[in-house]
Formats: C-alpha cells, structure tokens, sequence
C-alpha cells in the first residue's frame, strides 16, 4: 500500500516520502451497512424465509452506499501520511492504484481525534484553524494497516 500511494504522489508531482498507509472508508460505512441489512431483512420477511436473506444483502449494500454518498468521500480510500500532510485516495481495494486524490490536509494544525467502536476506529481529522474536519472509519483487521496510520498521527 505504501508503494501504491507513494507511486500515485509522484504522479502528481509530490516528492515527500510516504511514512504509514491504511485502508479506511467514510465515516457511517459500516453501520450503514448494519442499518440497511436489517431494514431489507424486515422488508423481505414479509414475503418468506428466502426473500429475508435477500433482503439482508441487498439492504446491507444499499445502506453502505448511501453512507458513503451521504460523506462526500469514496467508499473505499487509502489514507497515506508523510511528515508534513496527509494524502486520501480513492481506491478500489488495498492491492489497486488509487484513481484519485480526494483529500490533501497539511499536519501543521491538523488534530486527530480517534473514537473506538466495537469494530471500527473512527478517525477525525480536524483542521484546528477553520474547525473543518474529515472522519473516516478503519477496520480492526491488522491486513488493513488503518492503525498504522492512527498511531502515526496520534504520536
């Protein structure tokens, strides 16, 4: 992932060295995809057993991406941090370039403020002069390197 993002700023011309890399997601992600899977399981209950399960599928993607559409941000991102900025991508996966720069915040200034839930960190990046702020969620599974990055910029 540190390769990817660091081939995707040379891309654009920036030369700082990448130091931590993680997989995260907006802000809402997961428990959207909790809200919407028990809203279609409910939905399609009402019509048998083998429509609940379908229902769950399909409500758990929809409430994904209505969160994701809700934040302004991609679903997927690689967030990459150097010593002066923090960089957030669009990505498909964490093994795939990233297709676009979504977010480029200096660390000068920036406060990070992380909220542990049961199985997410939620990641609040706060510019301490204009109060603007950007909250992502990570994953606890180490394969998405998101605490990486949370302790890099929490130290």
């Amino acid at each position: 992932m540190v390769r990817l993002v660091q081939e995707a700023l040379a891309a654009q011309g920036i030369t700082e060295k990448i130091l931590a890399v993680g997989q995260f997601n907006p802000r809402g992600h997961v428990g959207g995809m909790f809200a919407g899977g028990l809203a279609g399981g409910e939905a399609g209950g009402l019509i048998g057993s083998p429509a609940e399960s379908v229902g769950v599928g399909v409500g758990s993607l929809a409430g994904m991406h209505a969160a994701d559409k809700a934040s302004g941000l991609p679903g997927n991102m690689l967030v990459g941090v150097s010593a002066e900025a923090v960089y957030g991508f669009a990505a498909t996966s964490r093994h795939s370039a990233p297709t676009a720069l979504v977010f480029q915040v200096p660390r000068s200034g920036l406060k990070a403020t992380v909220h542990k839930r049961f199985n997410v960190r939620i990641l609040e990046l706060r510019d301490t002069e204009s109060g603007s702020t950007i909250e992502l969620e990570g994953n606890r599974l180490p394969v998405t390197h998101s605490k990486d990055v949370i302790d890099l910029l929490k130290s």
